[in-house]
């Protein structure tokens, strides 16, 4: 079939699905409690972004969040930083997800390269919570302290961060693919009291031996009195070689049959602490408050993904990705959670497909990379599997183009609902999402999230519509950071997201908002391209030049600068027998210039292996200009944070002849 242009009707939602929808349930209920007629969902997010205290609270009250102390305001007042929210309250995140429970349903299905697939019923989760967060307390850990994982994404994980959660402690997980000295950096900050691991893992086959990794942590984080150790490769891995070590199997049995109890905690208390991926400096250790996850992921996954209880919802991630906690989030309303441990594309792309058959999943979310590479090697899911339960799909990490929209809806199914996401690490949600009332258009995000004001600013801090601009948020969130870890004065807090606009948050991504209320996102801000006062997002660059046959990875950089230097190179992965000859870059940049602009085709075309990505998979754009204008590497990049840390020497040495 013919490419399908930006834009392009894909999908409109079928009454049924409307009507049945908890958004229309949600709207209502509005009607019927608070005498509030919204005729549509434009109308609705209008009055959420503008009465936002009454919106939140109308959310408290929809999903009957349990507390049991009630809150005395809403909002203390409307300023970003600094804002309280739901002041008096007190809850906890763990009872929240059991308070409902049907106990012999499927809580968790789960899966692995190790593990074949298990189910894990409400009963059971609930039991094994209840024994860790014993055994948590009998090791002295208390409401505040922090609880550290190196594990992966297995039901292990998800029963230690509940038990955490359920006594008030912080939680906080890298995957055990990080090395030591990434894993330090982050932990190291917020002075762990207990480390949870595995002994290795496997990936793509191969098995990976973390137990000298573990050691190395443990001699870097002197604040650590305690670990517990899941044998997760080796039935009896030697726990005597590390300090103060206790297996999991024995921590666990000698809590056996015991109650769990909920630490009632303030609405602001730190529920856990993530990390940015850092480009420069140690990561920031953001921290976000139990109630305002809560109340934040029962909004995104109930209204916006609309998930029901009992839904089958997997998101493919590790535990060093925000991601997981959001599906993790799929608890707080009863959802049953998919995990998957391992390569996604091993032995093949078929492997999640398999899983969304053999599990009749109901949400599948990936990200836009994993979809475009099932376009690129020619997988017809629809013929292979039976996806006859798979309702939506989501995307998310980098934005979806055009084609990956058209390969989903002629692959996978055609009267599927896709919806492309984007948000943070920041906020551990979405700012703009998916909605089961909108219709899907070609590399389109169907619209902003209710509850978060997002505009388009141009550069002067107006808003705008139809245009390019900076991504901000003008009113606040509650599940906005409380503050970063050991952050004194709010310093870096403040220059990450109001050093551009005062008292408006800044995200760092380029958005267009179009007339109808979707958007589309360009990249990020710091890394989009102006050639001749024309702005190009890198991920409309990367969707023209890699829908070249042959070409399968690629990176651009502008280091043009104030004293006349223009240099904008342009770096390929090529496919195993494919020669960058002037035939190929004539045909890249011809590309580049009816796709994009003839601004933007670069100075240069460059072969390289592999593209420098982050430890989450992104392209180091930043970092790779900042070293090709002469930046001291360790100033220009945080080595601990890439992926793929061979991949930058090419760089370096490239920027020792360019300058």
């Amino acid at each position: 079939m013919a490419p399908v242009k930006e834009g392009a009707l894909l999908w409109e939602p079928p009454a049924s699905l409307k009507k049945q929808s908890n958004m229309q349930y949600y709207m209502n209920w509005l009607y019927k409690e608070k005498a509030l007629d919204f005729k549509s969902y434009e109308e609705l997010l209008d009055w959420s972004v503008t009465d936002i205290e009454r919106f939140w609270e109308s959310l408290w009250e929809f999903f009957d969040i349990k507390a049991s102390a009630s809150y005395t305001r809403v909002l203390d007042e409307r300023k970003m930083p600094g804002s309280k929210w739901f002041e008096g309250a007190k809850l906890n995140y763990t009872e929240q997800v059991f308070r409902h429970f049907t106990p012999n349903d499927s809580a968790i299905i789960s899966q692995s390269e190790v593990r074949p697939l298990d189910h894990m019923t409400w009963q059971e989760l609930y039991d094994k919570t209840a024994s860790f967060a014993s055994g948590l307390k009998s090791a002295g850990v208390k409401s505040g302290d922090r609880v550290v994982a190196y594990m992966p994404n297995i039901t292990e994980t998800v029963v230690a961060f509940l038990a955490c959660a359920s006594i008030g402690a912080v939680w906080s997980s890298c995957s055990p693919d990080f090395g030591s000295p990434t894993v330090i950096d982050r932990f190291k900050q917020i002075e762990p009291k207990v480390l949870i691991t595995v002994d290795g893992y496997r990936y793509g086959g191969k098995d990976f031996d973390r137990m000298s990794t573990v050691k190395e942590i443990q001699n870097g984080i002197p604040a650590l009195e305690k670990t517990i150790l899941l044998p997760y490769l080796q039935e009896n891995p030697d726990a005597d070689t590390l300090h103060e070590a206790v297996l999991w199997k024995q921590f666990m049995a000698e809590h056996k049959n015991a109650s769990l109890t909920y630490e009632a905690v303030p609405f602001d208390h730190p529920l856990w602490v993530l990390y940015s991926s850092g480009t420069t400096g140690l990561p920031k250790a953001i921290v976000q408050g139990q109630g305002g996850i809560i109340i934040e992921h029962l909004k995104q996954l109930v209204l916006h993904m609309d998930l029901h209880k009992g839904d089958r919802f997997f998101w493919f991630t590790t535990t060093g990705w925000m991601m997981w906690n959001l599906l993790v989030g799929g608890l707080l309303n009863q959802s049953t959670i998919l995990l998957y441990d391992g390569n996604p594309g091993y032995p093949s792309l078929d492997t999640v497909w398999k899983f969304a058959e053999d599990t009749e999943m109901k949400v599948l979310g990936t990200s836009a990379s994993f979809l475009l590479a099932c376009r690129k090697n020619g997988l017809k899911p629809k013929e292979q599997f039976n996806l006859d339960k798979l309702m939506s799909i989501g995307s998310t990490g980098s934005p979806l183009p055009p084609e990956g929209f058209q390969w989903v809806y002629e692959n996978v199914k055609s009267d599927l609902w896709l919806f492309s996401i984007s948000g943070g690490t920041d906020v551990c949600s979405a700012f703009v999402t998916g909605s089961p009332f909108h219709p899907v258009h070609a590399g389109n995000i169907q619209c902003r999230a209710l509850g978060s004001k997002v505009e388009a600013y141009d550069e002067k801090g107006t808003p705008i519509t139809d245009e390019v601009g900076e991504l901000v948020i003008s009113e606040p969130m509650p599940s906005m950071p409380l503050y970063f870890w050991n952050d004194e004065g709010n310093e870096r807090y403040l220059d990450s997201y109001f050093s551009t606009y005062t008292g408006v948050w800044r995200h760092g991504d380029w958005i267009k908002i179009n007339q109808d209320g979707s958007c589309q996102i360009y990249g990020r801000s710091d890394s989009t391209i102006n050639r001749g006062g024309i702005r190009m997002g890198t991920s409309e660059i990367y969707s023209a030049v890699e829908s070249i046959k042959g070409v399968t990875d690629s990176l651009i950089v502008d280091v043009s600068n104030h004293n006349g230097k223009d240099f904008m190179p342009l770096f390929v992965v090529l496919e195993k027998g494919i020669n960058l000859d002037d035939t190929l870059k004539n045909k890249i940049n011809k590309q580049i210039k009816e796709t994009c602009s003839p601004r933007h085709i670069p100075n240069d075309i460059y072969e390289i292996q592999e593209v420098p990505r982050t430890l989450n998979g992104k392209k180091l754009e930043v970092p790779i200009k900042k070293i090709l204008m002469d930046v001291p590497f360790e100033k220009a990049v945080n080595i601990d944070s890439v992926g793929n840390k061979k991949a930058l020497d090419y760089f370096i040495d490239l920027a020792k002849n360019i300058n």
